[in-house]
C-alpha cells in the first residue's frame, strides 16, 4: 500500500486491478473512457462520454474517481437518476472495488449514499408529536385505516433503525405515513437548535458522506446542493452524473413550483395554529378563491394571464405574506425547540405559496407581477428565491412560451404556467417552470466544479450539441467522447421499420398494428417487450392479444413494475406491455427477451405545456423548434427503449418499430442515427423468419 499520495499508480494500472480484483476482462472502450475521465479531472475540463451497454463504464468513471480522492482528499460525488443504480454502486459495485484497489491506494476507499433529507425519519418530529398536516376529511375510513398501520409499523421500526433511511421499510409505506415522521430541508431547524440534533439520522448521513471518498447521490439533490444557499453534499470538486440524459427532466422536476387548493390548505392549517384567526382566515379565502377558480378553467398551458387568475394569485400572495409577517422574526423561538419546529413548518409553507404565486405573476412581465407585499428586501420575508433563478434563466437564454404570440414576448420571458386538472384527490394545480434550466445548470453546476457526465445514450443524430445545449454548455469549455459498446449490433441485433403499416392516428391502436405485433410475437414465442407511447395503447394491445394468443401476457400497472419484470424475465414464454418507465428501467439478458416492439414515434404529446412552449420559444429565436425539442425527446426515448434488446454480449433479437415514419419522414436519420447501428430491414417476412430461427436456437 502506498504511503502518500505521490506514490499512487496510474489509473490504467488500477483499471486493471480493479477488474482483475472483480473476475472481469478489460474491455477497450471501458480502457478509453477510464484515461479520458482521469484526464478531465486532471485538467479540469467537462467531459461527456456516450459508452453502450457492456462497456462496464460504473468502473470506468469510479476508479479514476476513487484516484482523485486519494490524490486531493477530496470527496467526489455520484448522481444517479434512479434508486436501482444508486443501490448497485453502493450494495455491489463500491464494495468489491474498495477491496480489489485497498492495496494500492493510501486507505481503503469509503463511500456512502446521500438522500434529501426527506427520506430520513426525524426523531424531533417524532418526539414532539407535532399535528399531523393531513386533512382526514379528504379520505375515506380504510385509507386512513391503512395509514394507520403503517404508521404503527414506522413507530415499531424507528426503535430498531441504525440509519432512519425509509428505504429500509419492507413493504414501503405511503407518502401520506411517512410525511408525520419527516422534514424537508427547509422545514428542519437545523442540528444546533433541534434537539435531536447529535443523533439526527440525516445529519448523521451527511457526516458519513463528509468522511467518504465517494458520495453517490441522485439528481434531484444535486440541484438542490448547486441551487440552494445552504450545503447539502460535503465539499467536493468533482462530479459525476451517471445516467446523464435524465438529468435536464430531474432538474426540472426541482424547480417546477405548484399551486392549489392543497397547498394553500397545508398553509393555512399550518399558520393559523401560529397566528391571529383573521389573518389565517384571509389566505382560506384566497385559497377558496383560487379552488373555485381551477375547478372551472381549462387544463393546458396558459398563453395569457386572465384579469381573473391575476388578481386571485395576488390575493393569494399578498394573504401568505401577511402570515408571513404575523409570524414574527424567524428566529424568534430558538429557546422553544417544539414552537420552533410548528413555527419553520409554518414558514416553510408560507414560502413556498407566496413564492410560487410570485413566480407565476412574473412569469407574464412585471405588470402582472405587480409591486407585491412580499417584494421588500425584508429580514423576516420570505424573499423571492424562485423569481431570482426565473431571472437568471431569462439572462442565460430561456422564455416563456405562454403570453403573447409576439416574438419579443416568447424571447425575453423565462418561465411557463400551466394547469393540470385534477384527478382522484389530486385537485387541479397550476404549475410554473422555467423553459430552460440550461441556464441554471451552467451556473450552478458547471461553475466552480469538473462535471463528468455519462450515458449510454447522449449521442443524439450522431453529436452531442442536442443535450449539451439542454446542458448549458458552450463550445470550448466540454469534450465529447462515444467509447462505443461491446456488443456486435449488426451481427446481433435487427431493427426492422414496418413501412408496409398505416401512419399512427390519435384513434387509438391502429388493427393493422394488432396484427402485426401478433404475428411478430408468434414468431418469437411471446419473449417480447411491448413499448408503447400511451398507458391506453398498452391497454388495448393486452386486451385485443389475451385470447388470440397462447402466451402469457402481463401489462403495467396489473401489479407492481418490479414483480412484473421478475415475472417476465422468469418465463421466456411471457410478454410485458407497458410504457415509460418500461422504455428506460427494464434489464432482461438472456432469452426471456428477444422482441422489443415499439408502437410509434414516442414524441410528446403535442398538449404537453412544456415541450410545446420550448419548441415554440426555438421557432421564435429562429431555430428548428420541432428538431431541437419534439425529436430530440424522441431520440432519447427510442434510443433506450432500443437499449432494452441486447444486455449481455449472447443476447440476440429483434428491435420492431411499427411506425413506418422511422424509414420515411424527413427527420427519419436524426432519429436512426441515434440508434444502435442494427441491420436494418423493412421486410416483415425476414423478420418472422429471423424470429422463429432465433427461438428454435433458444
Amino acid at each position: 500500500m502506498p504511503k502518500d499520495r505521490s506514490e499512487l499508480p496510474p489509473v490504467e494500472d488500477l483499471l486493471t486491478a480493479a477488474v482483475t480484483g472483480l473476475g472481469g476482462v478489460e474491455r477497450p472502450g471501458q480502457v478509453k473512457m477510464a484515461q479520458a475521465v482521469g484526464d478531465a479531472i486532471e485538467s479540469e475540463e467537462h467531459l461527456a462520454v456516450q459508452a453502450g451497454t457492456g462497456t462496464g463504464k460504473s468502473l470506468a468513471y469510479l476508479v479514476p474517481a476513487i484516484r482523485h480522492a486519494a490524490e486531493s482528499g477530496d470527496a467526489v460525488v455520484v448522481s444517479t437518476a434512479t434508486i436501482a443504480l444508486q443501490r448497485q454502486l453502493v450494495d455491489r459495485d463500491l464494495p468489491r472495488l474498495a477491496d480489489a484497489l485497498e492495496s494500492l491506494l493510501p486507505h481503503r476507499p469509503e463511500f456512502a449514499i446521500l438522500k434529501g433529507r426527506r427520506n430520513y425519519l426525524c426523531r424531533h418530529k417524532m418526539a414532539a408529536g407535532m399535528p399531523e398536516d393531513e386533512d382526514d376529511q379528504l379520505f375515506d375510513p380504510r385509507e386512513v385505516s391503512a395509514t394507520g398501520r403503517m404508521v404503527q409499523r414506522i413507530q415499531d421500526w424507528a426503535n430498531e433503525t441504525e440509519t432512519g433511511d425509509r428505504d429500509e421499510i419492507v413493504p414501503g409505506v405511503s407518502d401520506q405515513a411517512w410525511r408525520q415522521f419527516s422534514v424537508t430541508a427547509r422545514e428542519c431547524l437545523g442540528a444546533q437548535r433541534c434537539p435531536s440534533g447529535a443523533d439526527c439520522f440525516a445529519e448523521l448521513a451527511r457526516e458519513r458522506a463528509g468522511e467518504a471518498d465517494v458520495v453517490v447521490t441522485n439528481h434531484a439533490l444535486l440541484a438542490i446542493d448547486a441551487m440552494e444557499d445552504f450545503a447539502v453534499l460535503p465539499e467536493h470538486d468533482v462530479v459525476v452524473v451517471d445516467e446523464a440524459h435524465e438529468l435536464v427532466d430531474r432538474v426540472t422536476s426541482v424547480v417546477t413550483g405548484e399551486l392549489s387548493e392543497s397547498t394553500v390548505s397545508l398553509a393555512v392549517r399550518r399558520a393559523g395554529r401560529l397566528v391571529e384567526q383573521g389573518v389565517a382566515d384571509r389566505l382560506q379565502e384566497a385559497g377558496e378563491d383560487l379552488r373555485a377558480l381551477l375547478a372551472v378553467a381549462p387544463p393546458g398551458r396558459v398563453d395569457t394571464l386572465p384579469q381573473s387568475l391575476g388578481m386571485t394569485l395576488a390575493l393569494v400572495r399578498d394573504a401568505a405574506f401577511a402570515c408571513i409577517t404575523a409570524l414574527g422574526p424567524r428566529n424568534k423561538d430558538k429557546d422553544d425547540p417544539e414552537n420552533a419546529g410548528l413555527r419553520k413548518a409554518a414558514f416553510t409553507t408560507l414560502d413556498e405559496v407566496h413564492d410560487t404565486a410570485q413566480r407565476m405573476l412574473d412569469a407574464f412581465g412585471p405588470a402582472a407581477g405587480g409591486d407585491g407585499a412580499g417584494d421588500d428586501e425584508d429580514v423576516d420575508s420570505p424573499g423571492s428565491r424562485d423569481s431570482a433563478s426565473a431571472r437568471d434563466s431569462a439572462s442565460s437564454g430561456g422564455a416563456n412560451g405562454g403570453g403573447t404570440d409576439a416574438r419579443s414576448e416568447e424571447v425575453h420571458r423565462a418561465e411557463v404556467v400551466w394547469l393540470e386538472e385534477g384527478r382522484g384527490r389530486i385537485p387541479p394545480t397550476l404549475r410554473v417552470a422555467p423553459l430552460s434550466v440550461g441556464g441554471m445548470l451552467r451556473d450552478k453546476l458547471f461553475g466552480d466544479r469538473t462535471v463528468v457526465l455519462t450515458s449510454a445514450t447522449l449521442a443524439l443524430g450522431g453529436t452531442f450539441d442536442s443535450l449539451s445545449r439542454q446542458w448549458g454548455l458552450r463550445a470550448g469549455e466540454w469534450t465529447g467522447l462515444d467509447v462505443g459498446s461491446p456488443f456486435d449490433h449488426p451481427r446481433r441485433g435487427i431493427l426492422y421499420v414496418a413501412t408496409h403499416l398505416p401512419q399512427p392516428g390519435r384513434d387509438g391502436l391502429p388493427e393493422a398494428y394488432v396484427d402485426e405485433i401478433a404475428e411478430l410475437i408468434e414468431a418469437a414465442g411471446g419473449r417480447t417487450l411491448g413499448l408503447f407511447s400511451s398507458m391506453r395503447a398498452a391497454k388495448a394491445a393486452t386486451e385485443a392479444l389475451l385470447e388470440r394468443l397462447d402466451v402469457p401476457l402481463l401489462c403495467q400497472g396489473d401489479d407492481s413494475t418490479s414483480q412484473l419484470v421478475k415475472q417476465f424475465a422468469g418465463d421466456p414464454a411471457t410478454c410485458l406491455f407497458g410504457t415509460l418507465s418500461l422504455w428506460q428501467g427494464v434489464d432482461v439478458p438472456g432469452p426471456s427477451l428477444t422482441l422489443v416492439i415499439i408502437d410509434r414515434i414516442p414524441f410528446p404529446r403535442p398538449d404537453d405545456p412544456l415541450a410545446s412552449a420550448r419548441q415554440r420559444h426555438v421557432a421564435a429565436t429562429g431555430g428548428n423548434g420541432f428538431m431541437a425539442v419534439a425529436a430530440t425527446h424522441a431520440a432519447l426515448l427510442l434510443a433506450q427503449g432500443a437499449g432494452r434488446l441486447l444486455r449481455s454480449m449472447d443476447d440476440r433479437g429483434v428491435v420492431a418499430v411499427l411506425d413506418p415514419r422511422l424509414a420515411t419522414a424527413r427527420y427519419s436519420g436524426f432519429l436512426l442515427n441515434s440508434l444502435p447501428p442494427f441491420w436494418r430491414t423493412t421486410d416483415p417476412a425476414k423478420v418472422r423468419e429471423a424470429l422463429r430461427r432465433l427461438t428454435a436456437d433458444a
